[in-house]
């Protein structure tokens, strides 16, 4: 891309440091002496995008307006309709973003869709810096024959199924059956083992939605088998959320000795995962009666790779060859078989929606960029940049260097001056085009109106319909 490159000095600091007083000041900090006011619109609203809006208000100050536009009427994103329901602490960072929300240069623009309602190249005209913070809100697909079977998942959906995601509200999962199959050996595949294993009040405090648990309550899965290409020095789960799995009230963790390599080869592992490793070779070793005690078996399916769902219009099995690690790659073996099963759950990843308008990676599935900028103007950060990958707060040093990237761009003149109308222009648009805009402010009644709902022992029951969400939005107006 044709940018005018700065300086390793300039790209470190912000710019080109002068000692006052003994207090190093950078001129990217002094903008706002006489700066005309810059205007920054973050399409997307989970923690890439708030972590994007407080850096840009630690890097401007007063002189910086944010944006942070979403299709949904609700903020977080992640937060909200990705991490597991159990898990409200992980949920609780949004407190950090409402104190970014509840600023007076940052605005949430919700029940927004870019590209239907607004264009790229308009915001563009309107905004001084466009980020695309987007996430990955698709499913990778698996590439195997028989995946349109019914009953065949991606984990976005079914995640999104008993997150209360008003797109999956209507999903209908069978859960009739006797065997689950999960693909994936990371820690949404866990997210979905465990969730599929749980008592009804092994749920308490959580914010899982009705329809689900209702559905769960009556499930007659009692083996839920995951299933990965590689081996135990390969997984993607992480300490905390594989030891719950040993914790559970009617479900045991299987994992058989022979798939396990010899111990002294875990010294080569870094902590976390040998963490992880070590809780399997717990679970390996649990007793076989205390394991009969417990009516759930999830068992670990090592170097086994799909490559079939079969089954007469719903899946009702899934064909299977043994893969062995060559230069730490799964090959496939060529010896095969089917396993029985009633419901798959694919958790191998995700990929970021296209734009129109914005260049596209499909290889990669997320934006092309040249360590986020995308073009003169356009940016994007998190799982929109680099794929999904990292943890919640990874977003945050990936925030920083996005608006680093844009004060750079503002100081060698790529953006040009200054003068484009923001928030006023787009306002402007928006009455224009009649759009139904849920402003913050309108997002704290639809949070209030969900505690109101929720069930003893649960901090809320969400709304899983935009149109009541919208409706609740609007009370006492």
């Amino acid at each position: 891309m044709n940018y005018l490159r700065i300086s390793p000095v300039f790209r470190e600091t912000g710019g080109l440091e002068r000692e006052t007083n003994k207090v190093t000041i950078s001129p990217l900090r002094e903008m706002g002496a006489g700066m005309a006011r810059r205007h920054i619109a973050i399409i997307g609203s989970g923690p890439a995008g708030y972590y994007t809006a407080e850096a840009a208000q630690k890097q401007f100050g007063d002189d910086v307006r944010v944006d942070i536009f979403d299709c949904m009427p609700v903020p977080y994103g992640l937060i909200r309709f990705g991490v597991a329901p159990d898990h409200q602490s992980i949920k609780g960072v949004s407190r950090r973003y409402e104190k970014t929300a509840l600023t007076e240069n940052v605005r949430f623009v919700g029940n927004v869709t870019i590209g239907k309602d607004v264009s790229i190249e308009e915001l563009r005209g309107l905004y001084d810096a466009v980020v695309l913070a987007t996430g990955a809100p698709k499913d990778r697909e698996l590439g195997i024959s028989g995946e349109e079977l019914a009953n065949v998942y991606g984990s976005a959906c079914f995640v999104g199924w008993y997150n209360g995601h008003p797109q999956f509200a209507d999903l209908d999962p069978d859960l009739s059956g006797r065997t689950a199959v999960v693909i994936g050996m990371g820690n949404v595949a866990l997210d979905v083992a465990r969730i599929l294993s749980k008592t009804p009040a092994e749920f308490e405090g959580s914010d899982i939605v009705a329809h689900a648990l209702d559905m769960l309550r009556e499930s007659r899965v009692e083996r839920i088998i995951l299933l990965g290409r590689r081996g135990p020095h390969q997984i993607m789960m992480t300490p905390k959320e594989l030891g719950e799995l040993g914790k559970l009230e009617r479900a045991a963790p299987h994992v058989a000795r022979g798939d396990l390599p010899d111990e002294e080869d875990d010294a080569i592992l870094e902590p976390g995962l040998r963490k992880s490793v070590t809780l399997l070779r717990q679970f390996a070793a649990i007793p076989e009666d205390i394991r009969a005690e417990k009516p759930i078996a999830v068992e670990f399916a090592f170097f086994a790779q799909p490559v079939a769902l079969h089954g007469d219009g719903k899946v009702e099995a899934i064909e299977i060859e043994q893969t062995e690690l060559v230069r730490g790659r799964a090959v496939g073996t060529g010896r095969r078989a089917k396993l029985p099963c009633d419901l798959v759950v694919s958790c191998i990843g995700y990929r970021t929606s296209p734009i129109p308008g914005v260049p596209f990676d499909e290889r990669a599935g997320r934006f092309a960029n040249d360590e986020g900028r995308i073009l003169p103007g356009l940016y994007c950060v998190g799982w929109a940049r680099r794929g999904p990958s990292g943890t919640i707060g990874t977003n945050r040093p990936d925030g920083s260097v996005v608006i680093e990237q844009v004060a750079e761009d503002i100081a060698s003149g790529v953006l040009g001056p200054s003068g484009k109308k923001g928030r006023e222009g787009f306002d402007e648009l928006a009455a224009d085009r009649q759009l139904d805009i849920v402003t913050f402010r309108d997002w704290k009644k639809i949070e209030e109106a969900e505690e109101r709902a929720a069930r003893e022992g649960a901090p809320r029951e969400k709304f899983v319909d935009i149109e009541k969400m919208i409706r609740a939005s609007q009370e006492g107006d």
